[in-house]
């Protein structure tokens, strides 16, 4: 396992650099910035097809700047600096643990206000630079795939928030024993939490700026697909608990030239530090209050779904230019993602929901809902093709 990209550079390359950056942050991350990409691609074909327009904003230019800019520049400044002095002075500290170190109180001051003074003077030249006698306003083409950095962003924030909300809910004794260390863990967050709390920010923020919210929702399907995939990477490759229940049955005959791990793995060394046992020592962990015996043998849970999603991804990328019919490709994403997470959750560790004598994972009841409104929408939409159309 590669808690952080540093083991991972150094079973690749066999030298060690201490970096402070844990290995499924980088994917997480990464993952981010394939979601843009393929969203930005869909949004300019559509943009090409008439389906979304650019649209004209008025902007005011020649502004001095205000103390708020300045000030609100500075504050941000002092952060970074505060916090990248304190690394250069104390990087065995950072590396030892970055979340520790990012949400402490430790830093440096000497380069927060160097920091703040720096951000503050480079905000008040920039609006110098532009300012005019007299301020004046402007019309400016705001093109759809424009806003996708604004929208990343927003999809960072509120799908993390999103995420832990999700997670402590379904593991309120976590949250209980420990809530600060629970809301501000790297680990513990909910894929769905992410996409339904991130997924509404970004179609909120799109249709404010004028973007028709079904094409926007088709745009980013194959992207969030793809995304999924990228970060279940992260989740197989630092071992985040993410694993599925013991897998006691033997390898299967057609299964016999893939590497062990793929059917049955021990997650050594993982981000957790929790023992999976080996064969011939079992070990027991109380998993979400479900009592499970291992012996190296946990279903790679991460890997399989990252296969999947790449495999979904992959549908909806060919089929986006063959199927014109605007609401289909997102409805097909949500009933192809509920059928993966519901299978998926079959060997997985999470607790149970007791609701009108179904007991259920909080993400089979998302997935089981996703999959019933995915082909609600794939039956609407192909019996009203042109609903959203726009005139050409």
């Amino acid at each position: 396992m590669y808690p952080t990209l540093s083991d991972l550079i150094q079973d690749l390359f066999g030298f060690y650099i201490p970096l402070p950056f844990p290995t499924f942050g980088f994917f997480v991350a990464l993952a981010f910035l394939t979601a843009a990409y393929f969203f930005t691609e869909e949004l300019k074909r559509k943009e090409s097809l008439g389906w979304l327009k650019a649209k004209k904003v008025k902007i005011k230019v020649g502004e001095k700047a205000s103390t708020f800019e300045v000030l609100s520049n500075a504050l941000i400044g002092f952060i970074i600096f505060f916090k990248l002095g304190e690394a250069l002075f104390n990087y065995d500290a950072l590396v030892a643990d970055p979340q520790h170190f990012i949400f402490s109180t430790q830093g440096n001051p000497l380069f927060g206000l160097i920091g703040a003074v720096l951000f503050g003077y480079q905000r008040y030249r920039e609006k110098e630079k532009d300012r005019l006698d007299e301020p004046k306003m402007v019309e400016e083409l705001q093109r759809p795939h424009e806003l996708v950095g604004n929208m990343t962003m927003i999809a960072a924030i509120a799908g993390i928030l999103g995420a832990k909300v999700f997670h402590n809910l379904e593991n309120l004794s976590e949250f209980a024993a420990d809530p600060i260390g629970a809301l501000v863990s790297f680990s513990g967050l909910s894929i769905y939490g992410g996409l339904i709390v991130g997924g509404g920010a970004v179609l909120y923020y799109a249709v404010k700026n004028g973007l028709t919210w079904i094409h926007v929702a088709d745009a980013c399907a194959p992207g969030l697909m793809a995304a999924y995939g990228v970060g279940r990477i992260g989740c197989q490759m630092s071992g985040d608990g993410d694993w599925g229940m013991p897998n006691t049955n033997p390898k299967p005959e057609w299964l016999s030239w893939a590497p062990d791990w793929v059917w049955a793995f021990d997650y050594q060394g993982n981000v957790l530090n929790k023992d999976l046992g080996e064969p011939g020592r079992p070990v027991e962990h109380i998993e979400n209050g479900i009592r499970m015996v291992y012996e190296g043998n946990a279903w790679p849970t991460p890997f399989y779904e990252t296969i999947m999603a790449f495999i979904i991804f992959g549908i909806l990328w060919s089929l986006r230019k063959k199927i014109r019919i605007p609401g289909f490709i997102f409805s097909l994403y949500l009933a192809l993602n509920g059928v993966e997470r519901f299978l998926i959750e079959k060997i997985r560790i999470n607790p149970d929901y007791h609701f009108l004598g179904i007991e259920a994972t909080q993400a089979e009841l998302i997935a089981v809902l996703m999959f019933l409104i995915g082909l609600a929408g794939i039956f609407y939409f192909s019996k009203n093709p042109n609903r959203f159309k726009p005139n050409q």
